[in-house]
């Protein structure tokens, strides 16, 4: 009779592991950080039980570690990520996301009648609520809802 094994995704020697991502979120924390565009080694578990969020997503990053600003803007669409920084396979330290009080190039604002809509320039937004998001666009001054943001 064969065995049956369970497949583990590998522990990384040095880097950072995001965790407690939902789901649905996962693609979107990976276009935010520009994952797709780096030399290193990126693994991702998708769809993994988790009993706070149901069903959580989970990235491990080799060999990188971010800037605060950087991971901070994931908190748009993962409010509840934690972040291990990994060195020499231990957990050196423990981060939790925060929103920022700006956010610059990520979102798209919601009026479709604003300019950064219609001309080739980089959004710009200030956070005027965290929990739930609202942001203020820098050029129209229209508030994107939680419900209605949208990440580019």
């Amino acid at each position: 009779m064969e065995e049956k094994k369970e497949l583990k995704v590998n522990a990384i020697k040095n880097g950072t592991v995001i965790d407690h991502i939902p789901s649905q979120s996962l693609f979107s924390v990976m276009n935010i950080l520009g994952l797709n565009n780096i030399g290193q080694q990126v693994t991702f578990g998708f769809n993994l039980e988790s009993k706070k969020l149901g069903k959580k997503a989970i990235i491990k990053v080799a060999d990188i570690y971010f800037k605060d600003e950087d991971i901070n803007k994931i908190s748009l669409v993962a409010p509840d990520a934690k972040l291990n920084i990994i060195r020499d396979y231990e957990v050196v330290e423990k981060k939790v996301v925060m929103v920022p009080d700006e956010i610059t190039g990520i979102a798209k604002c919601m009026n479709p009648k604003c300019i950064s809509n219609h001309e080739e320039m980089i959004t710009r937004f200030n956070v005027v609520r965290k929990k739930p998001v609202a942001l203020k666009c820098k050029y129209c001054e229209k508030i994107t809802d939680q419900e209605h943001l949208e990440i580019h």
